[in-house]
């Protein structure tokens, strides 16, 4: 069982938002000693969840965990979102499907570029994604 190190929690309710995230999760994981490439992929799945958050979800928050697992490092990223919820959670994480003008590889590439993914939803109660990278 994973225990939480460190934890925060910022608000994203614009796009600068996002930017202050991404520059926040990029820190952390090159402070935990994270390769480039893995580095790479947590702030790419991370900037597109913050970014459904603001654009979909109307804003919400995520929370920055950094886990240990016996020998194991790892960063956790959850976002919330009290928006009109996915009704329909596997349509959304296929590849092409987007409910804005967006290029609808969002969902799931985000859970292509992470090791754990939970995605939570119900129309009219939000949204809910748990990420983790863990470090190689």
């Amino acid at each position: 069982m994973a225990t939480v190190r460190s934890s925060r929690k910022f608000a994203l309710k614009q796009a600068e938002d996002i930017v202050r995230m991404r520059q926040m999760v990029r820190e952390k994981v090159v402070g935990m000693g994270f390769s480039l490439v893995d580095q790479t992929k947590i702030v790419t799945a991370a900037s597109e969840l913050g970014r459904n958050a603001v654009i979909y979800g109307g804003g919400g928050d995520v929370e920055v965990n950094e886990i240990h697992d016996g020998g194991r490092i790892g960063l956790q990223l959850v976002f919330a979102d009290q928006g009109p919820g996915i009704a329909d959670v596997e349509l959304a994480l296929k590849d092409g499907y987007t409910s804005g003008n967006g290029l609808g590889l969002g969902l799931g590439g985000a859970r292509r570029l992470s090791n754990e993914f939970e995605l939570t939803s119900r129309p009219g109660e939000g949204t809910r994604v748990a990420i983790t990278r863990w470090r190689a």
